[in-house]
């Protein structure tokens, strides 16, 4: 709806004023008269026709009140509009501006155009609520002060947007892959939008290998989503998993990706986080999985984008080479380093390798606070499983 309404209004605030009357006139409407058959379509026609008032009624006053009012300026063209074939990539393309910083532009568009909620976007980069709240109120005063237009791109400017646009698809499906919130382990509408939204960037600038990159990754995770938790909504370890009843077609796609991607020349980020998942899905089993190509891929990853996220990940792998001890060693470096403080799966991680070293104590203690600071149910009642385990051990 906003994505749709922000094309008549050209500024998001007012966009977004429009949306909000559409839910206050449903509210009101559909009482009476019951819901309609394509609520979707109704209010966001509500909302584009009260976009249009306001204009109409905005050119009114201009015209009454010459002598208070700037002179009325030519709207910009939409360029190429056709080319970017879905309104949210259309949205997502014009919110990840070059003046805004590139955390700023990133963040706001999560928020804006794919409904993702503050904490979620605040756990991906790693800062309290609070601080990204702010962030997103500052990015959005210097849209309105500095006049950014929010039409779409020139082709000739894509380029320069398509490494934002790709950060937010992949933080997009991140976000519903493992939900922050609620009962469920994944959030279905955010997977499959991410998933939407990369194929059509891979369609609208396919000489990107980076494009491939971030596709061939979510297909590789996507593969697997229905043997992540049980019938009862428990979380599945990776290594219990059941990789029969993993999704080939999607694997293989993946790999042919990933080839792609690989070959192109150096590879970027998503690239080899893709080349990382693919090894995972193509091992026949979680003891035959190439661990030390995938640590060496993970030493490639973090020479490139130096992350304590990618740290923590390497780490992980180090301990399935040269043993737990060896993880356990990065790990402990990640705490004093403080970057990763409140993020659930630094203890989770740590306790895992304390409980692989028979030390069952502290592990104990590393799972209660991973369990003090993760809010998904899922998630909760793995890590609460994991402490009665180890208590049972202990």
């Amino acid at each position: 709806m906003l994505a749709a309404t922000v094309r008549v209004t050209r500024d998001l605030d007012a966009a977004e004023e429009a949306v909000q009357d559409a839910y206050e006139q449903a509210l009101r409407i559909w009482r009476q008269d019951g819901v309609p058959d394509w609520p979707g379509a109704w209010l966001t026609t509500v909302a584009r026709r009260t976009s249009l008032n306001v204009m109409r009624r905005q050119r009114t006053l201009e015209r009454k009140l010459p002598l208070l009012m700037e002179p009325e300026t030519r709207e910009p063209a939409e360029h190429d509009a056709g080319a970017i074939p879905d309104d949210r990539l259309r949205l997502i393309f014009t919110c990840c501006h070059p003046a805004l910083a590139e955390h700023a532009r990133i963040a706001l568009t999560l928020r804006l155009v794919c409904g993702v909620a503050v904490p979620d976007i605040a756990r991906a980069f790693l800062v309290s609520d609070t601080t990204m709240a702010a962030r997103l109120t500052r990015a959005k005063k210097k849209i309105a002060t500095a006049g950014i237009p929010y039409v779409v791109p020139a082709a000739a400017d894509l380029p320069a947007r398509v490494d934002a646009v790709r950060t937010v698809i992949h933080l997009l499906y991140t976000a519903g892959h493992t939900a922050q919130f609620g009962d469920e382990l994944v959030r279905d509408d955010f997977t499959d939008r991410a998933l939407d939204l990369a194929r059509m960037l891979m369609r609208l600038v396919p000489d990107d290998p980076e494009n491939a990159g971030i596709l061939a990754l979510m297909l590789a995770h996507h593969a697997r989503r229905g043997t992540r938790t049980d019938d009862q909504g428990q979380l599945v370890r990776l290594e219990q998993q059941d990789r029969s009843a993993w999704d080939r077609d999607l694997i293989g796609e993946a790999d042919r990706l990933v080839v792609t991607a690989l070959r192109a020349g150096p590879p970027g980020r998503f690239a080899l986080q893709a080349a990382i998942a693919a090894l995972h899905a193509q091992a026949p089993s979680y003891a035959a999985t190439d661990w030390p190509q995938i640590r060496a891929l993970y030493d490639e990853l973090l020479r490139i984008w130096d992350t304590p996220v990618v740290a923590l990940n390497r780490a992980v792998a180090v301990s399935m080479v040269d043993g737990p001890a060896a993880g356990l060693a990065e790990i402990e470096a990640l705490e004093r380093d403080g970057r990763l403080t409140g993020y659930p799966y630094l203890p989770a991680a740590k306790a895992d390798l304390l409980r692989r070293l028979g030390r069952h104590a502290e592990a104990i203690e590393a799972y209660h606070a991973a369990l003090g600071i993760t809010e998904n149910a899922a998630e909760q009642r793995f890590l609460a499983s994991r402490i009665r385990s180890a208590l049972d051990r202990d």
